[in-house]
């Protein structure tokens, strides 16, 4: 089991969560980040330190954010590693609280 991040980390970025990580398994895209589940260690330390909730177990995801198990897979193979906390996105707090961001996860051109 791994842990994973969602569409709420869409537009938002905030990377609390990448500093407690002891295996540096967080890949970064352009508006969100992802979980690479070959590097996680299922240690929960990012969990609690995601201040929008955007983080799961693999177990616990509910029924419709399965699909960003593959999601993190994918991503986690393209997007380059992060292991110091940035500043999140400049319009984050306007995003927080929507659902449904999966069309707007963008890609490194």
């Amino acid at each position: 089991m791994a842990f994973v991040v969602t569409d709420k980390c869409v537009n938002c970025k905030y990377s609390d969560c990448v500093e407690v990580c002891p295996v540096d398994c967080f890949r970064e895209g352009p508006n969100m980040l992802v979980i690479d589940p070959e590097e996680c260690i299922d240690c929960n330390l990012c969990v609690p330190e995601c201040p929008i909730e955007a983080i799961y177990a693999e177990d616990d995801l509910p029924e419709d954010m399965q699909d960003f198990i593959q999601i993190n897979a994918d991503y986690a193979k393209k997007w380059p590693e992060i292991t110091v906390k940035s500043e999140q996105l400049p319009d984050a707090a306007e995003w927080e609280d929507k659902d449904n961001k999966r069309e707007l996860i963008k890609d490194w051109d």
